[in-house]
């Protein structure tokens, strides 16, 4: 007796099925209901529309089991399983090969599409016991660009699913995709107006600590100089200084080989502690090899030195004219870059200060979650000491 030969893929793909089957008798206001129903949803719990398109599209075409298909991406190109109903629940979460399976056929098309026992020619779908003996495929998108997945559907005989039914579940599919774009732009907005408030928050504390640097300089510059004049020079100078500081070294950009905007480390580093050190070497010792910085890590790297250059002139060893500061940086063999602030002759540390202030935690919040690194104080009667261990790679994002 002569075996079957193995279905291909293409033997189980019958969408020409759906034109010539005679749709059955429309319920527009089904249609109607179930549209109101996820518009609503949309507006008061978002987070019901996905369950919610999947029972009305199983309801909707007398199905046996429905769910969706969600795409993880291109990194894993992979579906994944979700908000199962019917006879194939127990299957929540698995996932499928985006370039082998129904799904992925159906997004390559890129229309709804109906496949006859696919578990012929996919054997993963043959290993998990499963039969089905048609299924209706819908591709979702987010808007009308970004492929979300798809919804199917499973009948549980042949020659059940029609043109109607495809043109339902469509319509459906597309509002879905209106409404999760919508969603999208809103959380986007809502970070954007995040974002605002944090920068509005970060300009609000950088202004203040201007404001007390300048008048750590004035007394600084007074106790120094013996004339009016020299003061106006002096004073002038840490000003500009200052100034250049803030403008984070972005006229010195260098290039490395593959084009990205570059800045050196050791220049960020000296651009923002100048102002409270107008001779390059009397307070700070500054030493370390070349390291390039992307401008959003010359923003963080700035940040945290300009903050503890700040605490240090109001509290720590640049409150005295006697007080220094070293600050050393060194790349280890498990490609992180460790970084020392450490303090030295200033005022004696009785007992550490609370850390629980704005410049603090903005500190820790870009060492930690900007650069994905980790911070330590030291407080140490001589002076703070900060160490600082920052991921390699995080320096060129």
């Amino acid at each position: 007796m002569l075996k079957s030969p193995t279905p291909s893929v293409a033997d189980v793909f019958i969408t020409a099925e759906l034109a010539r089957r005679a749709p059955k008798q429309t319920d527009h206001l089904q249609e109607k209901r179930a549209l109101q129903d996820l518009a609503m949803r949309m507006a008061d719990a978002p987070e019901e529309v996905l369950p919610r398109f999947v029972d009305l599209a199983m309801q909707m075409t007398g199905g046996i089991s429905a769910g969706l298909s969600l795409y993880e991406g291109d990194d894993t190109r992979l579906f994944r399983w979700r908000y199962l109903r019917g006879v194939l629940s127990t299957f929540e979460g698995a996932p499928t090969p985006r370039n082998f399976s129904p799904c992925g056929v159906t997004l390559d098309e890129n229309r709804p599409v109906l496949a006859r026992h696919p578990e012929r020619a996919y054997d993963w779908i043959a290993d998990a016991g499963i039969v089905v003996p048609e299924v209706l495929l819908v591709p979702l998108y987010v808007g009308s660009e970004k492929p979300l997945g798809t919804l199917w559907i499973v009948a549980g005989q042949e020659g059940h699913f029609d043109a109607g039914h495809a043109r339902a579940m469509t319509e459906l599919a597309t509002l879905v995709g209106i409404a999760l774009k919508l969603r999208e732009n809103q959380t986007r907005l809502t970070r954007a107006l995040e974002e605002q408030e944090r920068l509005s928050a970060e300009m609000d504390h950088r202004i203040k600590n201007l404001f007390s640097i300048a008048e750590s300089m004035i007394r600084s510059t007074a106790r120094t100089t013996s004339t009016k004049e020299q003061m106006v020079t002096a004073l002038s100078g840490r000003l500009h200084a200052l100034a250049n500081a803030h403008s984070l070294v972005r006229r010195k950009v260098h290039s490395s080989g593959d084009g990205l905007r570059t800045t050196d480390l050791g220049e960020v580093v000296e651009a923002i502690t100048r102002p409270h050190d107008p001779d390059p070497c009397a307070r700070f010792t500054i030493e370390g090899p070349r390291v390039p910085c992307s401008d959003k890590a010359v923003d963080g790297i700035a940040l945290v030195i300009h903050e503890l250059a700040t605490n240090a002139s109001k509290y720590g060893a640049l409150s005295v004219d006697e007080g220094c500061v070293d600050i050393c940086w060194r790349p280890t063999g498990e490609e992180r870059l460790h970084l020392t602030w450490v303090e030295r002759g200033g005022p004696p540390v009785e007992q550490p200060p609370r850390m629980n202030g704005y410049g603090s935690r903005l500190v820790h919040a870009t060492v930690t979650r900007q650069f994905g690194g980790t911070l330590k104080y030291d407080w140490r009667r001589e002076g703070l000491s900060v160490t600082m261990t920052l991921p390699s790679g995080s320096l060129l994002v």
